[in-house]
């Protein structure tokens, strides 16, 4: 029998210290289409989240966390929506915070 099994993709992290006041790329894009996208605010700093370094997509205050379900906002039932392959993800937060934000996704 054919099995599916989920997998997490390597876990990225930006160190709030590090913020720039611009938008700082946390990882260099998801290494596999991402069917959930989890980000984790660890740190003291509210931040803006780009998908393209420019335009603002999301906001996540300090000690929260945006989850992104594809599969809950796919219209097909034997269809997914994914997050591409090669996704970057940026951030922007005010600099000299501490603690860190995450990008956590899994995939099949």
């Amino acid at each position: 029998m054919a099995t599916r099994s989920i997998k997490a993709i390597t876990l990225t992290s930006i160190n709030a210290a590090a913020l720039s006041g611009a938008y700082d790329i946390v990882n260099a894009g998801l290494s596999d289409p991402c069917f959930l996208l989890r980000i984790i605010n660890d740190s003291n700093r509210d931040v803006t989240i780009s998908y393209d370094g420019v335009t603002a997509n999301d906001y996540v205050p300090s000690g929260s966390r945006l989850e992104i379900n594809g599969q809950a906002n796919s219209v097909l039932p034997d269809k997914m929506a994914l997050f591409r392959k090669g996704l970057p993800i940026y951030v922007l937060g005010t600099p000299a915070g501490t603690g860190y934000v995450y990008i956590a996704g899994y995939y099949l």
